[in-house]
């Protein structure tokens, strides 16, 4: 017969000891959880600028070939090979004629509503809208100097 004395205790995890390792991941994911969401979410803005400057630069080539701008991104896609979409933003035409233009990337994704719209003109100025959908002129709270993106 086993000795077993009173105060060896058997093999296992108390209650309050899985109370304790489930509350610390619990703070662990509320820590990491919005901090890979702000992540993304500024990963995928940065595909809607690389997109827009892919396309003024697309756009100052076709001038520089033809002598006017582009009106159509269609036309673009096909002879430039510009992508009409950059991730969870769609690019679109907000005013083109000859002599100038202005690009903006839209959200196509709810995930990127909050963060509004960015467009780009023909003279490099870069702005953001906080409306997703609806175009907005640059202005000095919006608009980003020396032709560089925020955020």
């Amino acid at each position: 017969m086993k000795n077993q004395s009173p105060m060896k205790r058997d093999q296992g995890l108390t209650l309050i000891e899985l109370l304790v390792v489930v509350i610390i991941v619990g703070i662990l994911a509320a820590v990491a959880i919005p901090t890979y969401t702000n992540y993304m979410l500024r990963a995928r803005r940065a595909d809607a600028k690389t997109a827009l400057e892919q396309l003024r630069a697309s756009q100052e080539m076709f001038r520089a070939e033809r002598g006017s701008y582009s009106t159509d991104l269609t036309q673009l896609v096909n002879s430039w090979g510009v992508s009409a979409t950059a991730g969870d933003y769609g690019l679109v035409f907000v005013v083109t004629n000859a002599n100038s233009f202005t690009a903006q990337a839209q959200p196509t994704r709810a995930r990127q509503v909050p963060d509004g719209s960015l467009l780009i003109n023909n003279n490099g100025t870069k702005w953001n809208c906080p409306d997703a959908v609806a175009p907005c002129l640059p202005s000095p709270t919006n608009t980003y100097p020396e032709g560089k993106w925020a955020k």
